[in-house]
């Protein structure tokens, strides 16, 4: 994925460590031989970070992004000098249930991590915040490039956009050397929030049951495989040294939109299972209907491309969860 040179011996705060991408990245910086520091809400057990044992290797340090001081504390006592932001309630139908807990959490916690980060610019070499294709709300002109207006609107979206242009503005005023990731849909093995699609329609296949799927199926997403969004943020962390890419925002995406029932066909036919029709419910409210991006400025400025398509990406994804699922029936 990187380099292995540019982590050999740097000290990192993951924040959002018991993630799908958390999870990931801290199994990845700790092959690079990073000296990983995560900042953990909950200690979920069956989080890939715990369940694979990668938690043995990295310090961990509980608290909330909500509570400066326990940003800050993790900073400075573990003299970090990389920070990768993931943390984030990163449920949209949760935020829309009750968006006061996900604006705490993803611009408060944004805003405590980026001021934790100015405090201690004499130990942070670089920052990286994870926003997402969510930041840039409902536009017409489609792929979003990353010049295209922040203008979220529902509470998940919003809160995206906030942390986004907050990140921008302490670049612009302290000169802090951040970089700002915007992923399409990220999937892959460990999520285990079951109102995303990849893994319901998985989990039904595989308990021979019809999926169901929320929208009407139209919807159109970019699915992007986890360990692609992992080399993507480490590729923009790496290459934050160099002060043209400092303050700018990347897309990372694989550039092959599909919609809802698209994506759930490619699953069915992977795992053998079209004989179960999806239950296709048309509840979904609050959700923008077409969502992709241009990934072309992170090809280029950053020589970043997906080393998955959408079909192999759910090969292995499949397999994850075929394991997952086996060993907790087993008990």
């Amino acid at each position: 994925m990187s380099t292995s040179s540019h982590w050999a011996g740097t000290s990192v705060l993951v924040t959002g460590a018991t993630g799908i991408v958390g999870s990931w990245m801290c199994a990845e910086l700790i092959e690079r031989g990073a000296r990983v520091v995560a900042l953990i809400k909950d200690a979920d057990p069956q989080s890939e970070l715990i369940r694979t044992g990668a938690i043995r290797n990295l310090t961990v340090v509980n608290g909330n992004l909500e509570d400066y001081w326990t940003v800050e504390r993790a900073i400075n006592e573990h003299a970090i000098e990389v920070v990768i932001h993931l943390g984030a309630q990163a449920i949209v139908g949760a935020a829309l249930r009750s968006p006061l807990p996900t604006f705490e959490s993803n611009v408060r916690g944004t805003y405590n991590v980026l001021e934790a980060c100015r405090v201690h610019m004499s130990l942070v070499k670089s920052v990286v915040i994870a926003s997402s294709d969510k930041a840039y709300g409902d536009h017409e002109t489609l792929p979003y490039t990353e010049d295209a207006p922040l203008i979220g609107r529902h509470p998940y979206d919003v809160s995206k956009t906030c942390a986004d242009l907050i990140a921008q503005s302490y670049h612009q005023t302290y000169g802090m050397p951040v970089g700002i990731a915007r992923c399409g849909n990220i999937y892959g093995g460990g999520d285990l929030n079951w109102s995303r699609i990849v893994p319901t329609a998985i989990r039904a296949f595989h308990e021979g049951r019809s999926p169901v799927i929320r929208s009407d199926g139209t919807f159109v997403r970019d699915y992007l495989y986890v360990k692609d969004a992992v080399s993507g943020y480490l590729a923009l962390a790496e290459a934050l040294g160099n002060e043209v890419i400092q303050g700018q925002a990347f897309n990372f995406g694989n550039e092959s939109p599909v919609t809802v029932l698209e994506l759930v066909s490619e699953i069915q036919q992977l795992m053998e299972a079209q004989h179960l029709v999806p239950d296709v419910q048309a509840t979904a409210t609050a959700e923008i209907h077409s969502q992709y991006l241009s990934a072309a400025k992170a090809k280029e400025m950053l020589n970043w491309s997906p080393a998955n398509d959408l079909r192999s990406g759910l090969v292995e994804t499949i397999a994850w969860y075929r394991d997952f699922l086996e060993a907790e029936a087993r008990g």
